[in-house]
């Protein structure tokens, strides 16, 4: 072979050195071989059967250097001068050697270097060449210490000394031998963990794991996929993972199966540290999902967590305590219509508001023709009834309606008024019916007015701040409306009576405590120019 093809060879065989030679970096190799040689023709030698011995070092995975030495037997050649001769050729030569490819228990590889043949004290033969030499051989592993060796090589001579020839001489070696390699080297490692096989308490690692001292994986956030193999370490404990060691979440709602107490989350729900949905409101629709959050307690709710309303009366089912309302009527907070004038048809339903009480309606609210009565005029000296004890009366025993230092504001900003509050005028709970202890007040208030007529009212309405505004609003215009039928009722002109309800508005204590928001419960009466 070329040597420069040797050379070529030698380098591509190299790239792919593997793990046998490896192991034995760093070890001595110690051989002895039988070898077959077969001398140039021109030297009139024929072909031979030697033996010989080696020594080599391993310097590192790839590269190894050696010495070796062939001798023959001696025997008898009878050369061109016809003089038989006695002959015992000696053969030594330093390599490089080049380890390269391997499968299994094969290494492959190929060596050069300098061959230096000595042939002997007897002419024509008393000479010594100096040559190179390249060649190529198999290791065939029958221990990790233990190999078959066998090689062949080419000598090439630039310039011989035997005289009888001019050229350049070409003997070829094959051997075959054993070799032994000890001292140093890598010890066998067979899943390559660092670890040597002997010292290996858990085999078969899988490539890439991380290992301790015993060669066994670590796993150190125990979820079954080992560290340098796991792409998400670091996972909670208990969590469900997949092949590459990365938390598995089924439902997507960010908490890794395992962990997750509710599965099976419908998507988008907000959830707790469980994996749980959350239900700020508790109407069974979960945040994240619920379009209309805050909704009250007991409301019935659709499928977007929005309030339902079967009636369209402005309050929630499960809330509203009068379903089935008629649509368009008034309700309180309740969800129970309203009927200020209590004639039985409910207030935006009824086309005739402030009918006087008693009034026989129509399934509008409207009164039915009756005959016509014309009571007859009050007159100052009619007797009153009782006054609320502790109340101011005049000469005819008659309520004072407004004294002169009884003046304040409606609400807010607004010019003040003689003003008289109804103590003792009170209502159902979230309704505009009068409570019976109320009359007492109020039929004093009605003769009073009898006994003036020539005074104009306004009849105020207030609530306190709790509840919606605008129920807090109709609430406290019915009662307004109310106080106004049942004087009308008692024969006050309803021409000198208006009903206004001001709602939360012109508070005259506190909300912050009950007995405030007890006192801001009132009806007033505005003295009107």
């Amino acid at each position: 072979m070329h040597p420069g093809r040797i050379g070529l060879l030698a380098v591509g065989l190299a790239l792919r050195a593997g793990p046998l030679a490896a192991q034995h970096a760093g070890q001595f190799e110690v051989g002895a071989f039988g070898s077959y040689t077969r001398y140039d023709p021109a030297f009139g030698l024929s072909e031979k059967i030697g033996g010989g011995a080696r020594l080599g070092y391993l310097v590192g995975s790839v590269v190894g250097v050696e010495g070796d030495l062939l001798f023959q037997p001696e025997y008898t050649v009878v050369p061109p001068s016809g003089t038989p001769q006695s002959l015992q050729p000696l053969i030594g030569s330093a390599s490089l050697v080049v380890n390269a490819v391997h499968a299994d228990r094969l290494m492959v590889y190929v060596l050069g270097g300098y061959t230096l043949l000595d042939f002997g004290t007897r002419a024509p033969y008393r000479f010594t060449d100096n040559a190179a030499h390249a060649g190529a051989g198999v290791r065939l592993f029958l221990t990790n210490r233990i190999a078959v060796r066998a090689e062949g090589r080419a000598i090439f001579t630039p310039s011989t000394h035997y005289t009888l020839i001019t050229g350049n001489p070409r003997h070829y070696v094959g051997t075959v031998g054993l070799s032994v390699f000890h001292l140093g080297g890598k010890a066998k490692d067979s899943d390559h963990d660092g670890v040597p096989d002997n010292k290996d308490a858990c085999p078969n690692t899988p490539a890439g794991a991380v290992v301790d001292q015993r060669g066994c994986p670590l796993d150190s956030d125990h979820d079954g996929v080992y560290d340098g193999l796991d792409k998400c370490p670091g996972t909670p404990a208990g969590a469900h993972v997949d092949a590459t060691g990365c938390p598995t979440d089924s439902d997507g709602d960010g908490v890794p199966d395992g962990i997750d107490q509710c599965p099976n989350t419908p998507k988008g729900a907000t959830v707790d540290a469980k994996g749980c949905p959350i239900d700020s409101d508790g109407d069974g629709v979960p945040d994240g999902i619920d379009q209309c959050p805050g909704t009250p307690a007991g409301t019935t709710v659709d499928e977007k967590g929005c309030p339902m309303d079967s009636d369209g009366d402005g309050v929630p089912d499960g809330l509203d305590k009068c379903p089935n309302t008629p649509k368009g009527a008034m309700v309180d907070a309740n969800g129970c219509p309203l009927d200020s004038d209590l004639d039985g048809v409910p207030d935006g339903i009824d086309k005739c508001p402030n009918t006087p009480t008693g009034t026989k309606v129509d399934a509008v609210g409207c009164p039915l023709p009756v005959e016509a009565v014309t009571p007859p005029p009050p007159t100052a000296a009619a007797k009153c009834p009782p006054a609320p004890p502790g109340s101011q009366v005049d000469a005819n025993g008659c309520l004072v309606l407004f004294g002169p230092e009884a003046a304040r504001s409606p609400t807010p900003g607004a010019p003040p008024r003689p003003t008289l509050i109804l103590t003792g005028v009170n209502f159902e709970t979230g309704r505009s019916v009068l409570t019976r202890d109320s009359y007492m007040v109020l039929d004093a208030v009605a003769a009073s007015l009898l006994a003036n007529p020539d005074i104009r009212i306004e009849v105020a309405g207030y609530t306190d701040s709790t509840g919606r505004k605008y129920i807090n609003y109709r609430l406290s215009q019915a009662r307004a409306v109310a106080v106004r039928f049942y004087l009308a009722r008692k024969g006050v002109p309803p021409a000198r009576m208006v009903a206004k309800g001001y709602g939360a508005s012109g508070y005259i204590a506190p909300n912050s405590t009950a007995a405030g928001r007890a006192q801001n419960r009132r009806v007033e009466l505005h003295k009107l120019p």
